[in-house]
């Protein structure tokens, strides 16, 4: 049997740090595995394992990845090691490691990620993010800091500030990236935000490269619609609209729902941009619950073709994801099928997996990974 690279590509965070998942007391221990493989061989097999522990004021959340080595047997691949821990009841600390596998297969971190968040009273919530990478030595080197200061201002209104320090040419830190995230409650529900972005200019200025702006509404905690404008600096330095997105769910039966995201943009694909929003994505989400108690979720992207300059849609990517109840478990199976170069839909990626979570675990549907070399 010929060798065959892992396909899976490793999420590193590159760009903007996600934040670590607030610790919960209501938890309780799981368990999940699930295997991922193609039909026709194309994509090499794939094996996860997650487990999920909470216990005396610690919860760990272990992913182990392993993959077809060249004798057909699965060998490990990556693993991702994550636990909060309480310091008091004010303070949670994360941290999250990442490891790969070195040439001879022994097991290497390749990332950490610590967090410190701390609850100040006035409604003040402070966090510390700090990402590292090992240097060739092997030893843990910070290549991004991050501070997050969220404050509720009023009843109805949370503003977050957000700042990004990355290395700079004298050894140390030195601001990036800031974000403000402003959210306001109305008295209809509805909740109105607006993130700006702006980036450092080296000198100790700053320059606006981003805002997103908009409207959520929900009904009994469930979001009905949502429109989100992105506006960036134009030539003239001008705030200009670039891209839109407008979403809704509607009730199609007794507990079925369909979700729709349109968005609009001024880059067309394939076609010279004159600055008006033309629709170029649809997304959309139809769930059911079928007789046998299984949840089942089609999940359908169109796009405009490269190059045409009509706003027709054209299906490209499908995924199918069951949820149903076993008798040991919850038995999950996702297929998704792309648009292949004759116009027709076929079976590329098939994910099968098991686990004893209590909330309802879906199977990743995303675009699988690239083709084995």
């Amino acid at each position: 049997m010929t060798s065959r690279r892992p396909t899976l590509l490793l999420l590193l965070l590159a760009g903007t740090m996600l934040a670590l998942p607030q610790i919960s007391r209501a938890q309780q221990d799981w368990s999940s595995t699930s295997q991922q493989d193609s039909p026709d061989g194309a994509i090499n097999p794939i094996r996860t394992r997650e487990s999920h522990t909470d216990a005396n004021g610690r919860v760990v959340d272990k992913t182990s990845v392993q993959t077809m080595g060249p004798d057909g047997s699965y060998i490990p691949y990556s693993d991702t090691e994550k636990e909060s821990h309480r310091i008091n009841d004010t303070t949670v600390r994360t941290t999250e490691r990442t490891y790969g596998r070195d040439s001879d297969g022994q097991r290497v971190l390749i990332q950490e990620i610590q967090e410190e968040s701390r609850t100040l009273p006035g409604g003040v919530q402070k966090t510390t993010r700090t990402l590292s990478d090992p240097d060739a030595d092997g030893t843990l080197q910070v290549i991004r800091r991050e501070t997050e200061d969220a404050t509720q201002v009023s009843p109805n209104v949370t503003v977050t500030n957000t700042t990004v320090l990355t290395p700079d040419m004298n050894g140390g830190f030195a601001p990036s990236v800031k974000t403000e995230e402003r959210q306001t409650k109305a008295t209809d529900g509805s909740v109105e935000f607006k993130k700006s972005t702006s980036l450092s200019d080296g000198t100790g200025g700053w320059k606006l490269s981003e805002v997103r702006e908009g409207t959520a509404n929900e009904q009994n905690g469930k979001l009905v619609t949502k429109q989100e404008r992105v506006l960036r600096p134009d030539s003239e330095g001008k705030l200009s609209i670039v891209e839109q997105t407008v979403g809704k769910q509607s009730q199609t039966g007794a507990g079925n729902t369909r979700e729709t995201t349109d968005t609009y943009s001024t880059n067309v694909p394939g076609v010279a941009g004159d600055d008006s929003l033309q629709l170029v994505k649809r997304e959309t989400a139809v769930h059911a619950k079928t007789a046998d108690g299984a949840e089942r979720t089609v999940q359908q992207v169109e796009r405009q073709q490269p190059g045409e300059t009509i706003q027709d849609l054209h299906n490209t990517q499908e995924a199918i994801d069951i949820v149903r109840p076993g008798s040991n478990g919850n038995t999950d199976q996702s297929h998704t099928i792309l648009l292949n170069s004759d116009g027709q839909m076929g079976q590329v990626w098939v994910d099968t997996g098991k686990t004893d979570n209590p909330a309802a675990v879906k199977v990743d549907t995303g675009t699988p990974p690239s083709p084995k070399k």
